[in-house]
């Protein structure tokens, strides 16, 4: 799958969006109280969250906001895994 084809789902102007959902998944990820299965849930809500604030309440705006969150989850693991990836390389693993 190419990354054009998810950039044209999203809407450029949530581009702050995705941002936020990224920094508020790091920040809760820091967080020694907030279990890493819950990451994904609070970050999907406040992407729908923002999403819906910005373009008005419809079922459009639901969907870009679980877009929003989706990506910037996947895009968080899929630098996680590639850095462990090439660590465990490193280490002769």
């Amino acid at each position: 799958m190419d990354w054009t084809i998810i950039n044209g789902l999203i809407r450029p102007e949530l581009a702050g969006v995705l941002a936020v959902c990224w920094i508020a998944g790091y920040v809760l990820r820091q967080t020694p109280r907030v279990p890493n299965w819950s990451i994904v849930y609070a970050v999907t809500a406040v992407a729908v969250l923002m999403t819906c604030l910005l373009l008005g309440w419809s079922v459009e705006s639901v969907i870009q906001g679980v877009l929003c969150g989706a990506v910037a989850v996947y895009g968080n693991q899929l630098l996680r895994q590639t850095r462990e990836a090439v660590a465990s390389k490193e280490d002769g693993r």
